[in-house]
């Protein structure tokens, strides 16, 4: 049994998978050093978990 996929879906499935390709690519080239939105405020551990 085959499945017969229109060359529009077939086309969007392309673009989505360009996309998600280039945002995988462009996280791994930033290796994370740049954060999304930064930090709002800091975080006090107790001295305990120290």
């Amino acid at each position: 049994m085959q499945i017969e996929i229109s060359r529009k879906v077939r086309q969007r499935i392309a673009i989505g998978a360009a996309v998600l390709f280039a945002i995988l690519g462009w996280a791994w080239w930033d290796g994370g050093e740049e954060p999304l939105r930064p930090i709002a405020q800091s975080v006090d551990f107790p001295a305990e978990a120290a």
